[in-house]
């Protein structure tokens, strides 16, 4: 069965290694639909949450091809245990002045932010699911979307586990 999954890299802090990770599921015809990176909790060490969308077969073949390169340490597939996944948006809306206060109620209701304010716009900001930053997203649409940037998801295992 297809299937979104979340996967967890951790990767030697190398040039190239997010080219030689992301060219591998090129290859292999392996689409990444999010991707974020950045540093680990151990120096010298960064972490991918790569998501993808396949079968559990294919994600045991991304595992093993995973491990195949040199630069990679471990492999996690998060979505295989109860996790928390978060994404950032920036959304640039128009707002004249008339219509700020409606905004407002909006980015009030989803416990966002404005974080910069226009003469003729605003920034939004949105942090939660991807559910959640499409629906903010949908929301806005009517009052004009000028601009959106939004961050890969980022994700851990809940609790202690490991």
């Amino acid at each position: 069965m297809t299937r979104k999954h979340t996967i967890s890299v951790l990767v030697n802090n190398q040039p190239g290694v997010l080219q030689r990770v992301s060219g591998l599921f090129g290859r292999r015809g392996f689409n990444i639909e999010s991707i974020t990176v950045g540093e680990s909790e151990e120096k010298g060490l960064s972490r991918m949450v790569i998501v993808t969308t396949g079968d559990d077969k294919t994600l045991e073949q991304i595992s093993k091809q995973l491990y195949k390169l040199i630069d990679v340490i471990k492999v996690v597939d998060l979505s295989a245990h109860p996790m928390v996944a978060r994404e950032l948006a920036l959304i640039k809306v128009n707002a004249e002045p008339s219509m700020r206060p409606e905004i407002l109620g909006v980015v009030e209701t989803f416990r966002a932010a404005i974080v910069d304010i226009g003469p003729s716009s605003l920034i939004v900001q949105v942090v939660g699911d991807s559910e959640k930053i499409e629906a903010m997203t949908e929301l806005l649409k009517p009052y004009g979307i000028k601009e959106l940037s939004r961050t890969g998801v980022t994700a851990m295992i809940r609790g202690m586990n490991k």
